[in-house]
């Protein structure tokens, strides 16, 4: 249940007052709000005097549902770059799956220099599926991000591999990205709950559209209202390509939660070739952001090498993505 408080009241009251319904107290617009279990159907006697309206969810999906916010949320990722409301921006993102090196990561913010990308991605903690791959630069890595937001004027999105190190992510990154095999860590989650800074979720590849969504509530219920999730293929009968990119849901997100989606056609298919066709495809479902891996020479990569385009590539697909987003009403940024 959401319910929106009096002007005037105490929210303090009203929020120990909601204790025994799991009550969370936000602020959003202005206006204080409470949030307490979507099983409850009828208003709380104590909290009646402090309730200007309510509406019933019946589900724990509830601040980031359109009952809620019947739009989809507007979101400033920093340096002019916004999503979400009335905006129709999709914003590319681009950069390569790890920081590897100084000249590695200046070479790719260059690319995004010289492409008109706001947004250079690239993770500094990697959470590898073996212990013997590449694991990332660590601090190390965030620090070098750091020096190319300074040099070139970029915002700087990258992943949060554990809770141990997330408040160094917090510190460094402009966009907080809760990756696939992270998204069900509640110290991340609400880590990122307490602060304003943009955190991007992404979708695991076994995890269902709710089990996304209410990964996100944590975030909102900590008080953040600055969520986009990221759809990045899912686990199928398939082995042809490395996952199944999912955009049924995509259009299902689109219509039930307040969400901006940023489609990730890279970690979908896994390999280059298929990457700039899917991410045309996914330009056309009207969404609000892409992200599409990058590198120097993917034959090198330390991480995803089949995946990632190389430079060319990128400014080929960027071009086209360019030309097609007005025909879908959209606008790249």
């Amino acid at each position: 249940m959401i319910i929106w408080l009096k002007q005037g009241c105490d929210p303090e009251l009203a929020y120990r007052e909601a204790q025994p319904y799991y009550g969370h107290l936000i602020h959003d617009e202005g206006r204080a709000v409470l949030v307490i279990s979507g099983k409850i159907k009828d208003l709380p006697e104590p909290l009646a005097p402090y309730t200007e309206k309510f509406v019933a969810t019946g589900s724990d999906f509830q601040l980031a549902s359109r009952m809620f916010k019947s739009s989809t949320r507007r979101v400033d990722l920093g340096g002019g770059v916004v999503v979400g409301g009335d905006t129709r921006h999709c914003v590319l993102i681009t950069g390569p799956c790890s920081v590897e090196s100084e000249a590695q990561i200046e070479s790719c913010a260059q690319l995004c220099v010289e492409t008109g990308v706001k947004i250079l991605r690239a993770g500094a903690f990697k959470p590898r599926t073996a212990p013997y791959s590449f694991q990332g630069l660590g601090i190390k890595g965030l620090e070098l991000l750091a020096k190319m937001r300074e040099k070139y004027g970029l915002s700087i999105i990258t992943e949060v591999r554990d809770a141990t190190h997330v408040e160094a992510v917090i510190e460094y990154s402009d966009i907080i990205q809760v990756g696939a095999k992270a998204m069900y860590d509640q110290g991340i989650l609400r880590a990122c709950g307490r602060i304003t800074k943009p955190v991007l979720i992404k979708r695991g590849f076994g995890t269902t559209l709710q089990e996304l969504v209410q990964a996100s509530e944590f975030v909102l219920a900590g008080g953040n209202p600055n969520v986009l999730v990221c759809e990045r293929g899912i686990r199928t009968f398939e082995t042809k390509t490395r996952f199944t990119l999912d955009l049924c849901g995509v259009a299902w997100l689109k219509e039930y939660a307040n969400l901006p989606v940023v489609l990730d056609p890279s970690h979908a298919m896994g390999y280059a070739y298929g990457v700039p066709d899917l991410a045309r495809a996914c330009l056309a479902m009207g969404v609000d952001g892409l992200l599409i891996e990058t590198h120097p020479c993917p034959s090198e990569a330390l991480s995803d090498a089949a995946q990632q385009l190389n430079f060319d590539q990128f400014k080929n697909l960027a071009l086209s993505l360019r030309k097609l987003a007005p025909v879908v009403d959209r606008h790249l940024v």
